[in-house]
């Protein structure tokens, strides 16, 4: 039996169709999941949730549907609860609280909670890259590439890392045109 072109195109594009179906319905189903452990949660009330994790999943489900404040009142409350998790814990509710503290624009606080995270967890890549990026966003450059040049003494292969500090270097190397003779028409 010999295909046609048309019907081989067909076939292509069947299968192409499929494909696209499956990678939505994927999308669909986690979409769902989410939306049915937010709704569980806010069904509780955030007074019934009495240990970190409940409340760092619940703060997480909220930063990910962009309630950042309500995920920093959740992740404030997972702080309290914390101080008997483990390090690794208490660093990644700090990060996530300085992540919805960035995402309101709020770079100072943001800094401080993720000064909290590398305080638990010393060598916590992704809580330095933020710590990085909020200084540069409070226009601390300098600071901003030590901190990039630390992470990448840690992970020598941290893509975020390696782009920043090429960036900072451009902008701290920065030397504005002070030629008066060769300028203009």
């Amino acid at each position: 039996m010999e295909v046609s072109s048309f019907q081989s195109y067909l076939l292509i594009l069947f299968f192409l169709l499929v494909i696209i179906a499956t990678f939505v319905f994927r999308q669909f189903l986690k979409t769902r999941s989410e939306e049915m452990n937010l709704i569980k949660f806010e069904q509780k009330g955030i007074d019934a949730l009495n240990t970190a994790s409940e409340l760092y999943e619940f703060g997480s489900i909220q930063i990910k549907k962009r309630l950042y404040p309500q995920a920093i009142e959740t992740l404030l409350k997972a702080i309290e609860y914390s101080k008997n998790e483990p390090d690794e814990a208490k660093a990644i509710i700090a990060n996530a609280l300085g992540f919805s503290y960035a995402a309101q624009k709020d770079f100072k606080k943001a800094t401080r909670y993720y000064k909290d995270a590398i305080e638990a967890q010393p060598n916590y890549i992704i809580a330095l890259n933020n710590l990085a990026s909020a200084r540069q966003n409070l226009l601390e450059y300098n600071e901003a590439y030590e901190i990039y040049k630390k992470v990448l003494s840690i992970d020598p292969k941290n893509k975020t890392a390696i782009k920043k500090t090429k960036e900072l270097e451009k902008r701290i190397n920065y030397q504005p045109f002070t030629e008066k003779q060769n300028r203009g028409f």
